[in-house]
């Protein structure tokens, strides 16, 4: 069977038998596929730092007729992580997003929207400057995956939130005016919607020049809607997450 070939981005990458890995790819052409890559551990010609996580590569496969799993033949690093510095902020963020593609993305459904989101988003996530691509990601990812509901208008009356208070809870499904929000709800500050409008309106490196003075503060209660909203979705919570979580 010929190689088949495409653009992907490597989620994952784990041990398997004494030089084998198993890996987790994010493939433009044909969406998430797993593989074993054969002598991976030893064979610095096909792979090299190739199959790091996150790493941005060309990657030929072959299907096995019957197996689920392909056969990685080889890669070509297109762009890896690993060529700026990675300081453990950095880490815990490329780790949140490859965990979020990992878990969001359903097996060979190709999805180019969510490929070229990863990819710019991935260049933008530097050292000591991670906040402002975490904030367009969660945006984004959340709604090109469906699960972004209405900002405008209260879930419970269907009233408009332009301009008033606005309010999200774990287990509701969208915003909350101040007459129906729930117990223990978190607001959401008109500051944060406003943020979103203008990220759908923008592409991520028209924020880049803000990128190294962006605060973790700014749009934090935005990230935490969306991330609600995914974990709501997964019915777990993402471990990379309770990390971003923890950082100063």
């Amino acid at each position: 069977m010929p190689l088949k070939q495409s653009e992907a981005i490597v989620l994952r990458s784990y041990p398997m038998r004494e030089a084998d890995l198993l890996v987790t790819f994010f493939t433009r052409n044909e969406g998430k596929l797993r593989g074993v890559a054969k002598s991976a551990k030893k064979s610095k010609k096909r792979f090299g730092g190739a199959l790091e996580p996150l790493t941005y590569v060309r990657v030929y496969w072959e299907e096995r007729e019957r197996h689920e799993l392909t056969r990685i033949d080889s890669c070509d690093v297109l762009g890896s992580p690993l060529t700026e510095t990675v300081d453990y902020h950095r880490a815990v963020a490329l780790g949140y997003v490859g965990e979020m593609l990992d878990q969001l993305l359903p097996d060979r459904e190709a999805n180019d929207a969510v490929f070229r989101l990863a990819v710019a988003v991935l260049q933008n996530l530097k050292a000591g400057a991670i906040w402002m691509a975490l904030t367009y990601f969660d945006l984004w990812v959340v709604r090109l995956t469906g699960l972004l509901p209405e900002l405008h208008a209260c879930i419970e009356c269907g009233a408009a939130l332009n301009g008033s208070r606005a309010y999200f809870h774990p287990l509701s499904d969208g915003l909350m005016c101040a007459d129906h929000k729930r117990l223990a709800s978190t607001e959401i500050s008109p500051e944060s919607r406003q943020l979103a409008a203008e990220m759908f309106r923008n592409p991520v490196d028209a924020f880049a020049p803000q990128a190294g003075a962006w605060p973790r503060q700014r749009g934090a209660d935005l990230r935490k809607f969306l991330t609600q909203r995914v974990e709501r979705h997964l019915e777990k919570k993402l471990v990379s997450a309770a990390m971003l979580e923890k950082l100063d």
